[in-house]
């Protein structure tokens, strides 16, 4: 905990962000910084509650109370330690989680919990800075050779604790650039490409190789793998984007988000992208009112949308917790984004029954606005078409985030016959192997489309169950299962 009278005597504040103004004219990140005397303060209101609720937030197991204690006192090189023993990037939690151990936290019973996210945030920041970040090389050295595909959060957590279990890892990333979707997914905006940079020479000094631009199963067999390695770890993503297939879909300018955002980053990286899709001058509609249409519309108005208009089909939810949304569990509730202040129309409850333009280019979408009944939990259960709601609107640029079906078939998946769940995920057990016998999956190939602190949970839980594959046994630690972060 942190001081006893903390959280009676401390208001939780978080830094401001940069001018919205002054932010749509670079791709930096936007969040502000407290000095290290403020953060002190804030890691002050962590209380003596007894049973902290923010561990079964946060599906890592972080152990807050410690590390914001250890803030509190100043310790920032043990609060570091502490950290990073459930956490093995608290850059990239620190930065795009949704910080559900906040929604858990006892003080959130009143609205006000504390800063969690940014203590953990400043906190790597500053370690960072100071240079206290080093790899971490086995003394011992086991002889075999992993193969992990992809090199998302998922596949980057796993590959390291493997390395510094001795083991020689070798990541195949078929992008021309490590980090999957921290790399081309989430902008940089919200975090910046340097900090994968750090991680990457951090794990190849510890004993990882990075083969960016190889794609398994076409730049190389997954026969080969099977030769070359002792173990395979299937770590590649739900990157198949649902769709939309109603009239006029496809309309040149209606794409997937994920054919839009990756072409911004690889700009920002300095490349340069023919034909690149851009919103500049355009009236763009957003469909789908999660993250990633978030990062579309804060892409949109940086390249200059004329206008950016967001529509989900979903009601608009509460703007707090309702009795069927009781603490500590996650709320449904109404969130505003950093993009959704820089400028947008939000929308909800809409259906988008067509597209329509010419010379195969779009320029309206068609709509109606829907009624929700609810079920008995109070959620949106059957939706009901509006008489007479019809309406069209100016699109120039259409956006499908609709979210992700699972991970893409063919190549590994096909090529190893492994076993697929009703949703299209790969089967694995409790030790994260799948149907095939040496092959094993995580993160989100797994589990489904998540979030960055699941993908890493599943990637050091998958290493456990790669070494005692390997070696019959396993010391590296293991990461607590917590029932309501599921």
């Amino acid at each position: 905990m942190g001081k006893v009278t903390g959280f009676l005597e401390i208001d939780r504040a978080i830094p401001a962000r940069r001018p919205v103004e002054d932010r749509l004219k670079d791709w930096r990140e936007l969040e502000g910084k407290w000095s290290d005397e403020k953060l002190q303060d804030q890691g002050a209101r962590c209380m003596d509650c007894g049973i902290p609720f923010c561990h079964t937030g946060c599906p890592l197991g972080n152990i807050i109370p410690d590390w914001n204690d250890l803030i509190y006192r100043g310790r920032w090189e043990d609060a570091i330690e502490r950290l990073h023993s459930t956490n093995n990037f608290p850059e990239f939690t620190g930065r795009i989680c949704p910080a559900p151990c906040e929604e858990a936290c006892v003080l959130n019973i009143n609205n006000d919990p504390v800063t969690i996210k940014l203590i953990e945030k400043q906190t790597i920041d500053h370690a960072l800075g100071a240079g206290w970040v080093k790899p971490q090389v086995s003394p011992t050295k086991t002889g075999k050779k992993v193969a992990v595909v992809g090199s998302g959060p998922a596949g980057l957590a796993c590959a390291q604790q493997l390395a510094r279990a001795g083991h020689d890892v070798t990541v195949y990333e078929r992008a021309d650039r490590v980090g999957g979707l921290l790399r081309y997914g989430i902008p940089d905006f919200k975090m910046e490409k340097h900090l994968i940079d750090f991680r990457m020479k951090q794990m190849e000094a510890e004993g990882v190789t990075f083969r960016a631009g190889t794609n398994v199963g076409v730049d190389v067999t997954t026969d080969e793998l099977r030769d070359q390695f002792d173990a395979i770890v299937i770590a590649a993503g739900s990157t198949k984007p649902r769709d939309l297939p109603i009239p006029g879909r496809e309309l040149d300018g209606v794409h997937f988000a994920m054919d839009f955002l990756p072409q911004q980053n690889k700009v920002v990286a300095g490349d340069r992208v023919p034909e690149q899709i851009l919103a500049t001058g355009k009236h763009v509609i957003i469909l789908g009112g999660g993250d990633t249409g978030s990062d579309c519309l804060g892409t949109s108005n940086r390249q200059g949308a004329k206008s950016v208009h967001q529509f989900e089909l979903m009601p608009q939810p509460p703007d707090g917790r309702t009795e069927h949304m009781p603490w500590p569990y996650w709320p449904m509730i109404m969130r505003t984004s950093s993009s959704h202040e820089e400028g947008v129309v939000r929308d909800w409850s809409i259906n988008t029954k067509s597209f329509s333009g010419e010379g195969g280019k779009v320029q309206k979408l068609h709509g109606i606005r829907l009624e929700w009944q609810t079920d008995a939990n109070g959620r949106p259960s059957k939706m009901v078409e509006v008489p007479g709601s019809e309406f069209e609107m100016d699109a120039d640029l259409v956006l499908l985030a609709l979210g992700f079906v699972g991970p893409e078939e063919g190549g590994p998946i096909t090529d190893l016959s492994l076993e697929l769940d009703q949703r299209g995920n790969i089967v694995a057990d409790d030790r994260y192997m799948s149907s095939t016998d040496g092959v094993f999956a995580c993160g989100d190939a797994r589990r489904g489309q998540s979030l960055v602190v699941w993908a890493i949970w599943e990637g050091r839980e998958c290493a456990r169950g790669v070494d005692q594959y390997l070696m019959g046994t396993t010391d590296l630690p293991a990461s607590p299962q917590l029932f309501n972060a599921r």
